[in-house]
């Protein structure tokens, strides 16, 4: 029997047999053999956040996969010509319909990991243990479930909303019907909140759990996405006075560097380790070159638009040379060598360039940055541009600029803009500080300006409206045609 991914594979229940984020789930193990004490909870947790950066035999969701959706489908980046993948090479092009292999891998990925939350959720309660820890476990697994479901109704639109495991493998009463876009937003807020009474820091050998300050900056960007903009101002300001600890570093290279991980600006990240399986690593994701050579027969894997995107950063913006490179040492000969155009950068890990993809830089799913970046926006949307507005963008740009992030500079600080300019600068920022972090279809589709940027690249000039949502895959509606009905245009 096929298995629907929309109904949510039984494999995808593989359970963890440690308790840190570093370790790769191994086995399904069954209700009836497991979950038996506090250690089976926590590795069963640990399988949740697993689902974010590994998939064996597959490029995983936060290591790769998501990237074709969010920002080669985007105006950040091409398929070069050793992308042999038709579908990978469709997305580019926004040519991809219902059959396209990365939109079916991403659903099945993003479903996988919120079955193994529902697994959590369900059986966390069951265990001996400590009330309190148990109470952490089953909300870090609300959190995660809350992601993968915000992923999915900003891919999709209205998705099925499935929150327990199944328990039969029949395929009538496993199908799913689509939920409305409001229902899936309910359930988000609803498993966010339930995640606010996280702790709000770990001790460091938990690094890189679920937070209250991360619940509270998923929920900021929830109700930016839905304009709700009182709501997005209220819980930017809670993650900002919060105490959390959270800034901005004063080095822009150093959110990218494996020293510095789960630093100050990091709220949440994907968890990648060294030697951890090369498909679950984030080098691979954004792999500029293989590195075997420096020739300029070999061309970049996914290349970046360099017409729109290197050129675009002023003399002096940082951002520019940490996330692109013209010259790299050979790591073979240690000669310094110039690429025939920039090559992209961010994840690179310079001190492991032989073998770029198998590196230990996590993947930031939302920084300290993104929230200042945000609360602008929404009071800007919601009152036009104020002092305190303008001093949020302005700490990014001071960043940028490797000025003194706290101290006003007329050099690079942004004033006497009306709300439409304003906007437009908060776009700009965002463009450039967010490069290839999963932030720039979000971003484009949320504005309503997807069609009109994404034109501008003349290979994606096939992109329309219909591009606002992927397609639900074909695979899915073939099992369930009446429960999943088609997006517009596919």
């Amino acid at each position: 029997m096929k298995k629907s991914i929309i109904i949510l594979l039984l494999s995808a229940g593989l359970l963890a047999s440690c308790t840190d984020l570093e370790v790769t789930p191994t086995s399904f193990v069954t209700e009836d053999n497991y979950f038996k004490t506090q250690d089976d909870a926590v590795a069963s947790v640990t399988a949740v956040y697993a689902s974010l950066s590994l998939d064996p035999g597959e490029q995983s969701l936060f290591g790769r996969n998501l990237y074709f959706l969010t920002d080669m489908a985007s105006d950040y980046a091409a398929a070069g010509v050793s992308a042999t993948n038709p579908q990978v090479r469709a997305l580019s092009s926004l040519t991809h319909d219902a059959t396209s292999d990365r939109v079916q891998v991403a659903w099945r990925q993003i479903y996988a990991g919120i079955n193994r939350a529902n697994v959590s959720i369900d059986n966390v309660p069951k265990v001996s243990g400590n009330e309190v820890v148990k109470t952490r476990l089953i909300n870090e697994a609300k959190f995660i479930r809350a992601l993968l479901y915000f992923q999915a109704v900003r891919l999709w639109g209205g998705v099925p909303i499935v929150l327990h495991e199944p328990t039969s493998i029949e395929l009538e009463s496993l199908k799913a019907k689509r939920a409305t876009v409001e229902e899936v937003y309910t359930q988000i807020i609803s498993d966010l909140k339930d995640a606010e009474n996280l702790p709000a820091t770990y001790p460091a050998t938990d690094a890189g759990r679920a937070t209250a300050g991360a619940a509270k900056a998923i929920l900021t960007k929830v109700y930016l996405t839905r304009k709700d903009w009182p709501n997005a101002i209220a819980k930017a300001k809670e993650v900002i006075n919060g105490g959390y600890g959270y800034a901005l570093f004063e080095n822009f290279q150093d959110i990218f560097t494996k020293t510095k991980k789960n630093g100050k600006e990091h709220i949440f990240s994907v968890q990648f380790e060294p030697n951890q399986a090369g498909n679950g690593s984030s080098g691979s994701t954004f792999q500029a070159t293989s590195f075997t050579g420096f020739t300029a027969t070999e061309p970049a894997d996914i290349i970046s638009d360099v017409a729109l995107f290197y050129d675009i950063y002023a003399a002096g913006d940082v951002r520019r040379d940490v996330s692109y490179a013209k010259q790299l040492p050979n790591p073979a000969t240690g000669t310094l060598y110039t690429f025939p155009k920039p090559i992209f950068k961010k994840y690179l890990d310079l001190t492991n360039l032989a073998t770029p993809g198998n590196v230990a830089i996590n993947f930031p799913v939302i920084r300290y940055a993104d929230i200042l970046l945000s609360l602008a926006e929404a009071i800007n949307e919601q009152s036009g541009p104020t002092a305190e507005a303008y001093e949020l963008i302005n700490q990014v740009r001071r960043r940028a600029f490797a000025k003194p992030i706290a101290t006003p500079d007329a050099d690079v600080d942004l004033t006497g803009l009306t709300q439409t300019t304003f906007r437009a600068a908060i776009q700009e920022e965002r463009k450039k500080e967010f490069v290839q972090e999963g932030q720039r279809w979000f971003d484009l589709v949320r504005w309503g300006t997807l069609v009109t940027e994404v034109k501008k690249v003349t290979a994606k000039n096939s992109v329309s409206e219909k591009n606002n949502l992927y397609p639900i895959p074909q695979s899915e509606r073939n099992i369930n045609p009446d429960g999943l009905p088609q997006n517009p245009g596919y």
